[in-house]
C-alpha cells in the first residue's frame, strides 16, 4: 500500500501535542485564543435575528467552525451586501471575517478544537454522565424508601387501629374513651361476679373431694371465690369484717375522675365562651367568675372525726375485691387453684394407668362420681373466667383503676404510634416529592449530554477534514474513548 493511502490514526488526549510537534499550531496559542475571544464575545452582541444564527449560539461553545457558519449564514442577510469594490459593507460580517483570519493565523483554530475535544470527552461529558446516574440513584433510592415509608404507616395504622379494639374504644378521643370504658367497669364486675356463681358446683366437688381424700372436712378452698359468688362484689371491707359498712368514702379514683370531668366542662365552657360575643369586654366582676375548684382536705378535726366513725370504708377498704389489686390477685389464685384441680381430676380420668385409682373411689359419696364431660364443662366456666380477666383490656382497665395518670400513659402511648404514621407519611410524601425533582433534573441534563455529545462527534469529523486537507486528503482517525460517548 502507498504511503499516501495509509490512514493518520491519532488519539484524541494526545492530539493537540501531535498538532504542535508538527507545527500546524504553535505552542503558545493561548494567548491569541484569548483575543478572539473578547471579539466573539463583542460581536455575539450584536446580532440579526436570525432563527439559525440563535440555533447555532445556544447552549455551546462557540469555536472556528461555528464562526464560518456564522459568515454563510449572514451572507443571506442585509450585512452580506458589498460596496463597489467588492469587500463587505456591514460592521457584522467585517467583525466575523477578522475573528476567523485569527483563527486561521498559526493555526490556533485547530489548537482551540483539539483542546475543547479533550476537554469534552474528558470532561464534560463525563461530569453530566455522572450527573444522570445520581438522579436515577436518588429516584431509585427514593421509590425505595418511599415503599419502606408507605408499609410503616400501614404498619402503625393497623398496630393502632388493633390497640384501639384489644382496648374495645374507637380510637377518636383516647383518653375520654378510656374513662368512660372505666366508669362501665362496675357493670364488668357485676358480670363476672354473676358467672362466678356458675362455678358453685365445681367448688363443692373440689371441696367434697378434699374432704373424701384427705378427711379433712374444715379444709376451706378458695374462699375469695365463695364470697363472691354468695355475696358480689362486695367492698373489700366486707369481706375482711364479714359485715357491709355504714359508709363508703370516695376512692381516690373517683375522685381523680370528678376533677377530670371538671375540667372537660371548663374547657367546653371556655371554647362556648370564645364563640359567643356576650358584649361584655373585660368588666365582669369577681362574682361572675364560679370556681369549679376542688380540694380535698386530710388534716383538721373533721377528718379526725370520721377516723373515729365506726363502719366507715375508706381507702383500700373502700375498693370492691376485684377493683382491689390484693383481693383480685387471690380471687386469681383461687380461680387458678381450681382449674389446676379440675384438669388434673380430668387426666387422671382418662388416663389408663389410673384404672385402679378410679375403683379406689367407687365407695365415695355421689358428688363426687362426675363423668368426664361434667367435669370438662366445669373447666371450661373456669377458664372462661380467667381469659375474661386475663385480656390486656382488662389488664389495662386494672391499672387505670389503679391510677388515673395510666390513662395518661396510655393515651400518649397510642398518640405516639400515630405521631409516628404521621411523620412516616410525611417522609412517604418527601420521597416523591424528591423523586420528582430528581426525575427533572435528569430531564433537564439529559438534552445537555445529547446536545454536547453531537458537538463533540461534530467536532471530530471537523478536525480530521482539517488534518486530511494537510495531507493531501489522507483519512484522519482520532482514536480513543471519544468513539464510545
Amino acid at each position: 500500500m502507498e504511503r499516501e493511502e495509509l490512514p493518520i490514526d491519532i488519539h484524541y488526549n494526545k492530539l493537540l501535542d501531535w498538532l504542535t510537534s508538527r507545527r500546524h499550531c504553535q505552542q503558545q496559542w493561548q494567548g491569541a485564543a484569548i483575543t478572539i475571544r473578547e471579539k466573539i464575545n463583542m460581536a455575539i452582541q450584536d446580532m440579526p435575528p436570525v432563527e439559525e444564527i440563535t440555533k447555532l449560539l445556544h447552549g455551546t461553545y462557540i469555536n472556528y467552525f461555528h464562526c464560518l457558519k456564522i459568515v454563510e449564514l449572514l451572507k443571506g442577510t442585509d450585512d452580506g451586501a458589498k460596496n463597489i469594490f467588492g469587500g463587505y459593507s456591514s460592521k457584522r460580517m467585517k467583525d466575523w471575517q477578522e475573528i476567523i483570519k485569527l483563527y486561521e493565523k498559526d493555526g490556533v483554530f485547530l489548537a482551540e478544537a483539539a483542546q475543547l475535544l479533550m476537554r469534552n470527552v474528558n470532561y464534560e461529558i463525563p461530569v453530566l454522565k455522572k450527573e444522570i446516574t445520581k438522579c436515577q440513584q436518588i429516584q431509585s433510592e427514593s421509590l425505595r424508601k418511599e415503599a419502606d415509608y408507605a408499609s410503616h404507616v400501614s404498619m402503625l395504622r393497623l398496630k393502632y387501629k388493633t390497640s384501639c379494639e384489644q382496648m374495645g374504644i374507637e380510637g377518636n378521643k383516647v383518653r375520654k374513651e378510656l374513662l368512660e370504658l372505666v366508669k362501665d367497669m362496675p357493670k364488668t364486675y357485676t358480670s363476672i361476679a354473676r358467672d362466678a356463681q356458675k362455678l358453685q358446683c365445681a367448688r363443692d366437688f373440689y371441696v367434697a373431694f378434699t374432704a373424701f381424700t384427705l378427711g379433712n372436712s374444715d379444709f376451706e378452698c378458695c374462699p375469695l371465690l365463695r364470697h363472691l359468688m354468695e355475696k358480689g362484689n362486695t367492698t373489700v371491707y366486707e369481706w375482711r369484717k364479714g359485715e357491709a359498712p355504714n359508709e363508703i368514702e370516695a376512692t381516690p379514683f373517683e375522685l381523680s375522675v370528678r376533677c377530670a370531668e371538671e375540667e372537660e366542662k371548663e374547657e367546653q365552657q371556655e371554647e362556648v365562651e370564645e364563640e359567643i360575643d356576650w358584649g361584655m369586654g373585660d368588666n365582669t366582676g369577681d362574682a361572675d367568675v364560679i370556681d369549679f375548684d376542688i380540694s380535698v382536705e386530710d388534716g383538721g378535726n373533721e377528718v379526725s372525726h370520721n377516723q373515729k366513725k365506726e363502719g366507715v370504708a375508706r381507702g383500700e377498704d373502700a375498693l370492691t375485691i376485684l377493683d382491689n389489686q390484693s383481693t383480685r390477685d387471690s380471687f386469681m389464685d383461687d380461680l387458678m387453684e381450681l382449674e389446676a384441680f379440675l384438669s388434673q381430676r380430668l387426666h387422671e380420668m382418662t388416663v389408663s394407668s389410673h384404672v385402679l385409682m378410679s375403683s379406689q373411689f367407687q365407695n365415695a359419696p355421689e358428688c363426687i362420681q362426675l363423668s368426664s364431660s361434667q367435669i370438662e364443662t366445669m373447666l371450661t366456666n373456669v377458664n372462661q373466667i380467667i381469659n375474661i380477666m386475663s385480656t390486656k383490656k382488662m389488664q389495662d382497665l386494672f391499672f387505670i383503676r389503679t391510677s388515673i395518670s395510666y390513662v395518661d400513659r396510655l393515651a400518649d402511648s397510642l398518640k405516639k404510634i400515630m405521631t409516628d404514621a404521621e411523620r412516616a407519611e410525611s417522609l412517604s410524601r418527601l420521597m416523591v416529592a424528591k423523586r420528582q425533582e430528581a426525575l427533572q433534573e435528569e430531564a433537564g441534563v439529559e438534552p445537555k449530554l445529547d446536545l454536547i455529545r453531537k458537538r463533540t462527534k461534530e467536532l471530530q469529523k471537523q478536525i480530521e477534514s482539517e488534518i486530511s486537507d494537510k495531507y493531501k486528503g489522507r483519512r484522519v482517525n482520532v482514536m480513543g474513548e471519544i468513539n464510545t460517548v
